[in-house]
């Protein structure tokens, strides 16, 4: 068995500034500072875990100390070349922050062999990898260093963590900022390197492997690597996933797919399967997410179906139909709970049970409808206006009913002082029942009542308010509701209301003719519509602050405004205060 396996993180390091990739600015900025000799003193490289700071930190030793240099390119033969590429140079001293964190090992380390020259090289440089774990004083013994160091030291240090790093040290140094690396450079990578290895992997392995890198070609090598250890024949996705513990593309989008079709047995059957398979639930969660995202952009600029880091050519027969089941709104909402969920099934002491929630909580968040919606709808005449939604499957379809005798029916409205508000009376901001899907909107708020039962009832205003509900649901809750009073008086049924709901009148008053025909269906004989309106009611100022013409004035300008008092008459309470714009 051979044991001198290097592995690929270590074996595919650059060793050229042309091998660096993703990080052109950074390269081309150090390549004109070699041409043109404008060299610093200090350098500091930051930037996320495995984009390549010390990497580029020991390229920079190479150009600085080759036989050749200084140069952008070094030779890559000579001694200086070959020692700092392994770690073994001399004059190259690579310290570890994380290990000689304090002011004592600083001052041992860096300070006192500042005056020693350099042993062969032209540079004497000190690579400080993690450097902003260095203690305070220890910085503070570092600062006079980096700031006027002999004319034969370089410093570079390396962080993942630029804010922990002084200001003072910051402004003594070059600062150089390594972004993570973008997926089709990752991607593209490793296909070179798999190439060059003599392995056959399928592009939706290296997809899985680049993206699970998440802007690390260093991670995205060491995981190959460990799939490597488990396959070097044909790798392919399953392969990745076996290894990696990650969630397939094909089963996010079923999952996915399983949400837009509202199938709450379809969600639990789904996460049994993960649960089965021994995938860690957070990662589900945080990949569901990323599709979430990639599904967000392509509603945005459907241009993106080409970038193959949204969507692969297998994948967009997938995103395209998704793209039209979701909106944007509900794609927020989704993006938002999976990003909690994956923090609360970390807390959780079932984690199988939040996630199953989780995909619960993720349908029924599609069935809400914006604030915005509703009150345009009210403005155009009420919720029966709008267009029913397709049922749930797996959920029980709501139905509406009338009332279980017309007692409850008529004790619906209670008596009350006119300026009090109901508060029994059916919650107007309480989502609407959905009619059934063979009903329209037109259809079901204007269709012909049943012919009258030949008994009349033992109370008209309880079975015309039933009627009303069975006919009507939403036309009852946002009008009907809304009377201060009804009565059925004679040959007449009198609807009372009170000043402030002065178009809730009109709109009874529009379907005169309607409620007339529900209510001779109802009552067993005609009765005739009248509508009443109660005098507004007046509020005594308090005697110590007096009369504000003007406030009184913006407050019934509000008042007066439909979108105001269709929320006013919604969701209840009162305008407490008006400020001019």
């Amino acid at each position: 068995m051979s044991t001198d396996h290097q592995p690929l993180a270590r074996k595919w390091r650059p060793t050229q500034f042309d091998d660096v990739i993703g990080q052109r600015g950074v390269v081309e900025t150090l390549r004109n500072a070699l041409a043109s000799g404008r060299l610093a003193q200090s350098f500091i490289f930051a930037g996320p875990r495995g984009v390549g700071k010390t990497t580029t930190a020991r390229l920079l030793a190479k150009a600085l100390n080759c036989v050749d240099g200084p140069t952008a390119t070094p030779c890559g033969h000579c001694d200086a070349c070959r020692e700092i590429a392994e770690g073994r140079d001399m004059d190259v001293l690579e310290i570890d922050a994380a290990t000689h964190t304090q002011v004592d090992n600083v001052r041992e380390v860096i300070v006192e062999p500042l005056s020693i020259s350099p042993i062969r090289d032209r540079f004497k440089i000190f690579i400080i990898d993690e450097v902003h774990r260095l203690s305070k004083n220890a910085f503070d013994a570092l600062l006079k260093s980096i700031e006027e160091p002999p004319p034969y030291v370089k410093f570079m240090m390396a962080t993942t963590d630029p804010q922990n790093v002084p200001i003072t040290i910051q402004s003594r140094s070059q600062v150089f900022e390594l972004r993570a690396l973008p997926f089709t450079s990752i991607r593209e990578k490793l296909r070179e390197v798999m190439v060059e290895e003599g392995i056959t992997i399928d592009d939706a392995a290296l997809a899985l492997v680049a993206r699970h890198a998440e802007g690390s070609m260093r991670d995205a090598l060491s995981a190959l690597d460990q799939v490597l250890a488990f396959t070097t024949e044909n790798v392919t996705a399953e392969d990745v996933s076996t290894v990696l513990g990650l969630v397939g593309r094909d089963l996010q989008f079923e999952m996915v797919e399983t949400v837009a079709a509202e199938s709450l047995p379809g969600v639990f059957d789904l996460a049994h399967r993960v649960v089965e398979s021994g995938v860690d639930l957070r990662l589900v969660c945080r990949e569901l997410a990323r599709l979430v995202r990639d599904l967000m952009v392509l509603q945005i600029d459907p241009t993106r179906y080409a970038d193959p880091e949204v969507a692969s050519e297998d994948e967009r027969p997938r995103l395209e139909p998704l793209t039209r089941r979701y909106s944007r709104e509900d794609l927020m909402r989704a993006f938002d709970l999976l990003s909690r969920a994956e923090w609360d099934i970390r807390q959780s002491s079932q984690p199988r049970h939040a996630f199953e929630m989780t995909l619960v909580k993720w349908i029924h968040l599609r069935q809400l409808t914006p604030l915005t919606e509703l009150i345009a709808r009210l403005e155009q005449g009420g919720l029966a206006a709008a267009a029913p939604r397709q049922p749930t499957p797996g959920l029980p379809r709501p139905t509406s009913r009338p009332a279980s005798s017309p007692a409850r029916a008529a004790s619906s409205r209670p008596t009350a002082a006119p300026a009090a508000r109901p508060s029994s009376a059916p919650a107007p901001a309480a989502r609407p029942e959905r009619p059934a899907a063979s009903s329209t909107p037109a259809t079901r708020a204007d269709r012909p009542p049943a012919p009258p039962s030949s008994a009349p009832p033992a109370d008209p205003k309880g079975a015309l308010l039933s009627a009303l509900r069975e006919q009507n649901r939403g036309f009852y809750s946002m009008v009907v509701a809304q009377a201060r009073d009804i009565v059925v008086e004679g040959d007449a049924v009198v609807f009372t209301f009170t000043a402030v709901h002065r178009h809730l009148r009109t709109q009874l008053e529009a379907k005169r003719a309607w409620l007339e025909q529900v209510a001779q269906q109802a009552v067993g004989r005609p009765l005739a519509l009248t509508v009443h309106e109660l005098p507004p009611v007046a509020q005594a100022e308090p005697e110590t602050a007096p009369a504000d013409p003007r406030r009184a004035d913006l407050e019934a300008r509000a008042r007066a405004e439909p979108a105001v008092q269709a929320v006013l008459d919604v969701f209840g309470g009162e305008i407490e205060g008006v400020e001019e714009l």
